[in-house]
Parts: structure tokens; C-alpha cells; sequence
């Protein structure tokens, strides 16, 4: 029979929602067996706190246990950290190093973000998985390993398989027990639960009167969505315990530290398009980027095609290529044109001085395009080299910054540094 209470006692897990209790049920069940198991959730729920408890109610809870965030490890680094290497290898491996399968053998292994795992490393896990084996970078020995792994995912791997960026078989070989772990949004009162406890633990540490909650102040609480999840509610917690002098938390008090573009339950999907999205909203940018500098381009060859021919092509020419200069006839002369021929020397209404002044703003454009736009075409990878030579100079070649200011993970921007020949 399984004590859940005890469990959640045992391993400090607050709550009571049917959900959590669900997942715990799942995770003590599956514990005393080796299968695999997959844990699924939004980022700062608690999925590490699930392997641990899977670990320690296990017979292997004697061995080593160890957690890995894949999408922290760079690319070209992932295989030599979790499988090892031989010395020489690779450059910088001066000595045989081990990884941590070989480390952890006869314990657990938890692969957090294991959807950042790159497509050669997953062959290697599937290998291990399998057959309980693995090979070294470098070498061609095959070494066995004894090893229970544990995998967790913020993101719909379904949708990867479909998309070729996971393996279908790796996929269904993780997935032999899948635990979910609900968001705290979820859990009904669980909410005021962990508020009470973290305030608890605040007062604890730094000697302080606990915070308590008002009524109102509960139940604005209760309808904030959560994004960060237990994560973000303790830091709500701790900073309003820091700040506020009066220990009776207020709905005035509590909306302070809330943020307004989250207070309300709207459904967000699990699954993470953040990168789907970003790259199709960059392609779109870019495209507009490429049309703009084309026009531009051809505006700059019709204003010094005019210069040079004078009047006699003029008007036809600008009749022809009316189009380009619709949207800044108005910023160039302050008016519509209603004929072509206003544009140049051509008197209308026996005003030549005006027509000298248009022709001066004409040649005045036209040299602030010819210097403002670059000769060639822009290409999609010289402007990526440059927003990521950017990003790095700007964060003093700090990966993990400049990659938050890309909007891309590290691994990606660490491929993207070898790709382009990136001298940091």
C-alpha cells in the first residue's frame, strides 16, 4: 500500500491536488521496477523533485544519482560528457575522461530538457537503452553500463517526432512510464499551501514574522496563471517578504508584485513554439528587409538614371516607374505629384524656381541612398553572423547571455559560432 502523505512528507512535496497526488501515485509505483520513465511538464514544476523520489524509493537509491539539463551542454561537448573520451580524441582531451554513464553505473541518471538532445547523441542513448552499452568519443571499445535513466521534457515530443527533430524510436523507448506533473495553476489551493510555506521558511531563515494573506489578497492569487510556476511563486514570496513591512499581505500589497499581463487564467499551451515561432517571424523580417533594399536599389539607379539623361527621358522614365516613388513623394516635395514632369526641369505653370528646388531634393535623395544602402545583396547568413557577433561583443562573449539576447538556446548558438567561423 502506498502512503502518499508519507511520500510527500518524506521528500517535502506540498500539496493536495488529485493531479499531484496522481503523478506521486505513478512515480512510487514505477520506482522498485528499472523502466524507464518519462516526465512531462512546464518549466518550474517540479519535475526533478519526481526523479528524486523514483531514485530513492528504487532498489539503485544506494548508487549515484546524478541530473542534466541537455539543452545547457554545447553540442559538440554533449557525447564526450555523458559517454567519455579518449585521450586525443578531440582537441583539448589531453587525458581519458570518464562520462557520466560510466560514473553513475548502477545508479540514475536524470536528462532533463531531454528534447535539446541533439539527433547523434539520442542514437547514442537509444544504444544505451537498449542494450545497456555505450562507446566512447574516440575510441571503439564497447563499454556495458548499468544505469536507470530518467527523462523530463517541457515541450510536445510528439510534435518533434513529426517534425524529424527527435526519434520516434528513442520516443517510445523513454516513454515506457510517462509521469505528469501538473502546473501549479492546476492545483487549486495548493497555491496558498506553498505561499504559507515558503513564507514560513522566509521567516525561519532571516528571523522575521511569517506573511499572511488577506481574503481579497487570496483569491488574486488564486487566478495568476503562473507561467515560472513553484519557481515563480517563491520568488513572489521571498520578495514581497523582503519588502513589505506589514506582515498582512493586502490585495493593494500583493498586485504590486504581480505582473499585469498575467493576472488572469487564459490556457497557454505546454508544448514550446517559442523557436518555431521566432524563426518564422525572423524569415518574415528578413524578406521585408530584402524587398525594401530592392526597391531602394532600383530607386537609387532611376533618381541617377534621371540625373543623367535630363529632361527629354524624364518624364517617361518616372511615368514607368510611377510606383516607387509613391510612398515618398510626400516627404520629398511635401505634396502628391500630379505629373511626372514636376519632378524635374520641366516648368509648369512658368515656375522654374520651384523646379530647381525639386531637382536639388532629387540629387540630395539620391545621394543619401547611394550612401545609405550598401552595394551587393544582404544574405541571410551574413546578418545572422552579425546579430550574433553583436550579441556576444555586447555580453563580453558570455554564450549563455548573448543566446538569451538571440532568443536561441546556447547549443544552437554554439553550432551557429562553429557554422560561421566565429572568433570569440
Amino acid at each position: 500500500m502506498i502512503d502518499i502523505q508519507d511520500i510527500k512528507r518524506r521528500f517535502n512535496v506540498i500539496g493536495n491536488s488529485p493531479n499531484l497526488n496522481h503523478a506521486i501515485e505513478i512515480a512510487a509505483q514505477v520506482a522498485p521496477t528499472d523502466m524507464t520513465v518519462l516526465i512531462t511538464g512546464e518549466s518550474g514544476s517540479g519535475k526533478e523533485s519526481f526523479s528524486k523520489i523514483i531514485h530513492q524509493l528504487s532498489q539503485r537509491k544506494h548508487g549515484a544519482f546524478i541530473a542534466i539539463n541537455c539543452g545547457a551542454i554545447p553540442e559538440g561537448t554533449i557525447d564526450s560528457e555523458l559517454f567519455g573520451h579518449e585521450k586525443g580524441s578531440f582537441t583539448g582531451a589531453y587525458e581519458t575522461r570518464k562520462g557520466y554513464f560510466e560514473e553513475t553505473n548502477s545508479g540514475t541518471i536524470f536528462l532533463d530538457e531531454i528534447g535539446e538532445m541533439p539527433l547523434g547523441t539520442q542514437a547514442r542513448l537509444l544504444r544505451v537503452l537498449e542494450y545497456g552499452e555505450f562507446i566512447k568519443v574516440g575510441s571503439s571499445k564497447v563499454q556495458k553500463t548499468n544505469v536507470r535513466v530518467i527523462a523530463a521534457t517541457n515541450v510536445n515530443l510528439i510534435r518533434a517526432v513529426e517534425k524529424n527533430e527527435f526519434r520516434e524510436d528513442l520516443y517510445y523507448r523513454l516513454n515506457t512510464v510517462p509521469i505528469y506533473v501538473p502546473p501549479l495553476r492546476e492545483r487549486n489551493n495548493d497555491i496558498l499551501l506553498l505561499f504559507r510555506k515558503f513564507a514560513i521558511d522566509f521567516g525561519e531563515k532571516y528571523k522575521v514574522k511569517p506573511l499572511a494573506l488577506d481574503d481579497e489578497a487570496s483569491q488574486l492569487l488564486l487566478k495568476f496563471r503562473f507561467p515560472g510556476n513553484i519557481r515563480q511563486l517563491k520568488n513572489i514570496v521571498d520578495h514581497i517578504s523582503l519588502l513589505e513591512m506589514d506582515r498582512l499581505v493586502t490585495v493593494e500589497a500583493l498586485s504590486k508584485y504581480l505582473p499585469s499581463n498575467q493576472r488572469n487564467l487564459l490556457p497557454v499551451p505546454v508544448e514550446n513554439h517559442s523557436k518555431e515561432t521566432h524563426h518564422s517571424e525572423m524569415e518574415l523580417v528578413y524578406k521585408l528587409l530584402f524587398d525594401l533594399k530592392r526597391e531602394m536599389n532600383d530607386m537609387k539607379k532611376l533618381v541617377l538614371s534621371l540625373l543623367e539623361q535630363g529632361d527629354s527621358k524624364a518624364s517617361n522614365i518616372i511615368a514607368e516607374n510611377k510606383h516607387l516613388f509613391h510612398n515618398i513623394e510626400e516627404e520629398i516635395f511635401g505634396q502628391k505629384m500630379e505629373q511626372p514632369s514636376l519632378l524635374l526641369g520641366a516648368s509648369s505653370n512658368g515656375s522654374q524656381k520651384n523646379d530647381a528646388y525639386q531637382f536639388e531634393k532629387i540629387e540630395e535623395v539620391s545621394h543619401e541612398i547611394a550612401d545609405s544602402i550598401p552595394e551587393g545583396s544582404l544574405s541571410l547568413e551574413e546578418k545572422e553572423k552579425e546579430m550574433i557577433m553583436k550579441a556576444l561583443k555586447k555580453n563580453h562573449n558570455r554564450r549563455k547571455n548573448a543566446a538569451q539576447d538571440l532568443g536561441i538556446s546556447e547549443r544552437t548558438l554554439y553550432r551557429k559560432i562553429k557554422l560561421y567561423g566565429i572568433e570569440e
